[in-house]
């Protein structure tokens, strides 16, 4: 029993380790890109409040990518995907929504991570969080 559930933490670390990389690695190439700020003709198109697709699984399926090919221990590579956010308060500032989920030994095991990234006046916010259940 107690050999279980050392696998089992194990293996949680395992995909934790493997989301925290990749959403790390998706933040500092979103932020490096310096994407240029929103134009009126996308702006309709932006969620209004915080995007919540991620928790879609033909979304996130559509949209995340792995940036690294493989990660050791994983039956899959970390994935991450990113949204766009327009936050009303704050029109100067180009906000996104980073997704990332890291897997262990088996598809069933899955640690979700978010990090809200808001860019405004040269200044870089970031607001990280864990997901505690998967969304799908």
């Amino acid at each position: 029993m107690s050999s279980r559930q050392v696998n089992a933490v194990e293996d949680h670390l395992q995909a934790f380790h493997a989301a925290d990389a990749v959403l790390t690695l998706c933040a500092r190439t979103l932020v490096s890109s310096r994407r240029p700020a929103v134009d009126a003709a996308s702006v309709a198109s932006l969620a209004q409040s915080e995007p919540q697709n991620w928790q879609s699984e033909p979304w996130f399926e559509a949209n995340a990518f792995a940036p690294v090919p493989q990660w050791p221990g994983s039956i899959a590579p970390p994935q991450c995907a990113v949204e766009a956010w327009l936050i009303a308060a704050r029109p100067r500032a180009e906000a996104f929504v980073v997704t990332a989920r890291g897997f262990g030994a088996t598809r069933e095991t899955q640690v979700w991570l978010q990090l809200q990234v808001v860019i405004e006046d040269s200044h870089v916010a970031r607001h990280w969080r864990r997901i505690a259940a998967r969304p799908f």
